[in-house]
């Protein structure tokens, strides 16, 4: 059984096979070791089923995608099963591969991606533009996790999976924030 999660929006979502839940919480470092572990008992699975564990790396919400990178690498290690990094981009290319994915940014600016287009960040008017290449535009509503599995199950089986690492697309607040200064 293949475990997946994404943290990197608001609340918590899980997948297991074909079961799927959401989770609405603001409190996602509280609540996701429960609910992982209240979704795997509802789901009639326990921790030694899982072969793999898949988590949505980005773009999303920074402190989010920290957390649940954290948490199945965490996992992967104390079950020894490998974690599989899957993006947001992935999600939405795997049911639109035509599409020019526009994701809203909290910062307002868009997170975007496309076949032909790397992962980058873009303005407005930026995006009205570059929308036209492509067929449709997609990222105005929720991806669904659940074009995660086969995605994940295609990587595991040709052994194509990287590191798992966040796709941070900007510096975080902290790092844009910065000033060092010298005495």
């Amino acid at each position: 059984m293949i475990l997946v999660i994404d943290t990197s929006r608001d609340g918590l979502e899980f997948l297991l096979d074909e079961n799927y839940k959401r989770v609405e919480t603001d409190r996602q470092s509280l609540a996701l070791p429960t609910e992982t572990e209240k979704f795997l008992s509802e789901c009639g699975a326990k921790w030694s089923d899982l072969s793999a564990i898949g988590v949505v790396v980005g773009p999303g919400s920074f402190t989010g995608i920290r957390l649940g990178i954290a948490y199945a690498k965490g996992l992967s290690l104390g079950l020894n099963i490998p974690v599989i990094p899957i993006t947001a981009f992935d999600l939405y290319l795997a049911e639109y591969p035509d599409a020019f994915v526009a994701i809203e940014s909290a910062k307002g600016d868009f997170f975007v991606a496309a076949k032909g287009l790397a992962p980058c960040t873009m303005g407005i008017d930026e995006v009205e533009t570059k929308q036209m290449e492509w067929t449709r535009t997609v990222g105005h509503k929720p991806f669904d996790l659940r074009t995660a599995l086969p995605l994940i199950k295609s990587k595991l089986a040709d052994g194509t999976f990287q590191p798992v690492v966040p796709l941070y697309l900007r510096p975080s607040y902290a790092e844009q924030n910065f000033k060092c200064t010298q005495n």
